[in-house]
């Protein structure tokens, strides 16, 4: 698990920033009316940090921002306990939106990097 802990460091490093992931909960009321989808089941942001955050080149036809967010595999790991995502692919396919510096964006794509079997990072693709 060193390169986890080495990956950590280096997002840390590298601005070591904090950013939430919108879900839409998982509960509903015992009310019929949310049962049969008339009543708006709501959000749970989810914390991730250390994060580091690179601005990405836009086409002119494309989105106004596009950001890649270079996540901490610990805190996605955490992330797919607290949400009881199968996997974290699962977890950021569940996704609604990425909040960073009070702008949603929404997720384009998610990999992760391995090294020996082991996923250290995760690199989410956002825009605006």
């Amino acid at each position: 698990m060193a390169v986890i802990h080495a990956a950590d460091a280096m997002l840390q490093a590298l601005g070591g920033e904090a950013i939430t992931i919108l879900f839409p909960l998982l509960t509903l009321p015992n009310d019929p009316s949310a049962q049969l989808g008339l009543q708006d089941p709501g959000t749970e942001e989810v914390s991730f940090s250390p994060v580091a955050v690179r601005t990405l080149n836009t086409p002119s036809t494309g989105p106004r921002r596009q950001l890649e967010f270079l996540i901490s595999a610990t805190s996605v790991a955490q992330a797919v306990i607290s949400q009881n995502a199968a996997s974290a692919d699962a977890l950021f396919d569940s996704a609604l939106a990425v909040n960073y510096d009070n702008t949603l964006f929404r997720i384009a794509n998610a990999t992760a990097e391995y090294f020996a079997g082991t996923a250290y990072l995760y690199k989410v693709t956002a825009v605006e």
